[in-house]
């Protein structure tokens, strides 16, 4: 059971040294206790005082990572049900199925096909990154070949398929250092997948008939030492999926259930063949709260969708996207060049320097920190009006750069034209567009005073 913020602090080296990120023990304590920070933080607990403390500070789900490199998937350590309360932390990985029996060359065209799917949004790559690899031909060099050839196609990570030791053995002492997920541990072999996921320190999947099955599961592969498991109930309807989900997750983090405490698999590819109907699957998994869907296939109407609602669901609701303050040239900008100023929401940026871009027109683009907030929002909250905004330029060190006065300020912030031109006297202030797709246009039409 979890220890409460007196119990920890009992633990601790009572230092009150501040090295943790807070000033004293106790607040430390109370954050261990809510899920706020990392044992790892005190540098000076000791030894016993962790193993006490590792079960109390441990994530009410296990985080754990599936794959290597770029493409690797950390899923698991949540901490709370809806994301309002606090945050989601790790997105689920998305996976495309191919099987074993698939020709080489075959298997090369998809993989290259699905690292097309590839898009850049406000600073982020955003990429499908698994291939579950399911065993249809029950032959273990077949299996293993098919493994290798993934990874020589493309940068995937894997989730290797097969229920039978046999045949997942060769595969994962092939390619083992990948660390692929071992899928599936079931009643019936469960000790032999064990062994072999414990050997090779690879994460294991763990399916059962039901819940019931999957906290007996579970509990005897833990008693075997392993760790790293994510769970399948088993349900292939759509009902019993997105049941079996969110009972899954509430019984973690509600009921303290550390038979449950672990990511989620699902297969919306088991529920229905059509692709169109898989992402529908997929994306109400996403959000009740898979760590890890499978569909039959990848495609750019499917992935591209998918992507754009894990990073919605996934980005903290309480800290909006920011970039650094400061001014940044575009397009090789000169002392004659071009200033505007807008906001440090990463997607006003990324919109608005994405047309600078497209315009080729050198320019120098300020971006002042309003706290995460759109211009108009800004505006209206007293972030971005005429005299900050006049402090900041005079503080950015644009005159150093520029020989000109002359500013572009968003048209949405017209209403701060009469503060900023008293707060910046000599300077020519130009109400720019409304919106960022007529940059381009303005900027070829502007001229600099």
């Amino acid at each position: 059971m979890a220890l409460t913020g007196i119990q920890i602090f009992k633990l601790l080296p009572k230092t009150n040294c501040g090295e943790c990120g807070v000033p004293t023990c106790l607040a430390f304590a109370m954050n261990l206790a809510s899920g706020k920070a990392e044992l790892d933080a005190c540098p000076y607990v000791s030894e016993e005082s962790k193993a006490l403390l590792a079960e109390a500070s441990a994530p009410p789900i296990r985080p754990l990572t599936v794959g290597y490199g770029d493409t690797a998937v950390k899923i698991g350590g949540e901490t709370v049900l809806f994301r309002h309360e606090k945050t989601f932390y790790n997105p689920p990985g998305l996976a495309a199925l191919l099987t074993d029996d698939t020709d080489p060359k075959v298997i090369e065209q998809k993989c290259q096909r699905y690292m097309a799917y590839q898009y850049e949004r406000v600073g982020l790559n955003l990429r499908p990154e698994l291939i579950a690899l399911k065993c249809v031909t029950g032959d273990g060099a077949k299996f293993t070949q098919a493994a290798k050839q993934v990874l020589q196609s493309g940068d995937f990570s894997l989730i290797l398929m097969s229920e039978d030791p046999a045949v997942m053995k060769p595969a994962v002492e092939a390619i083992g250092n990948y660390n692929p997920l071992i899928y599936a541990a079931t009643p019936d072999n469960f000790e032999a997948m064990g062994d072999l996921a414990k050997e090779a320190a690879c994460p294991l999947g763990v399916k059962a008939g039901d819940i019931d099955g999957l906290m007996a599961l579970t509990q005897k592969l833990s008693d075997m030492g392993l760790k790293d498991l994510i769970l399948d109930s088993g349900s292939r309807t759509v009902k019993q999926s997105f049941v079996d989900s969110v009972a899954i997750r509430r019984a973690a983090l509600m009921a303290q259930n550390r038979t449950l405490g672990f990511p989620t698999i699902a297969f919306p590819c088991e529920i229905t063949d059509n692709l169109a109907m898989q992402t529908a699957i997929a994306a109400g998994l996403i959000a009740k709260y898979a760590g890890i869907v499978v569909l039959s296939d990848f495609e750019g109407s499917v992935v591209f969708p998918l992507l754009l609602e894990r990073l919605n669901i996934y980005t903290d609701p309480q800290r909006p996207m920011t970039v650094t303050q400061g001014v940044y040239d575009i397009n090789g900008p000169d002392e004659n060049s071009p200033v505007l100023i807008t906001s440090n929401f990463s997607l006003t940026y990324f919109i608005v320097s994405g047309e600078i871009e497209a315009s080729r027109i050198p320019s120098w683009l300020m971006i002042m920190d309003t706290e995460g907030l759109s211009v108009l929002t800004a505006w209206a909250a007293g972030k971005f009006v005429g005299d900050a905004v006049g402090m900041f330029v005079k503080k950015s060190g644009i005159s150093e750069k520029v020989k000109h006065q002359s500013l572009i300020i968003p048209g949405y912030a017209a209403a701060i034209m009469g503060d900023l031109e008293e707060e910046l006297p000599g300077w020519n202030v130009t109400i720019g567009p409304r919106e960022a797709a007529h940059i381009p246009k303005f900027l070829k039409e502007y001229k600099v005073a």
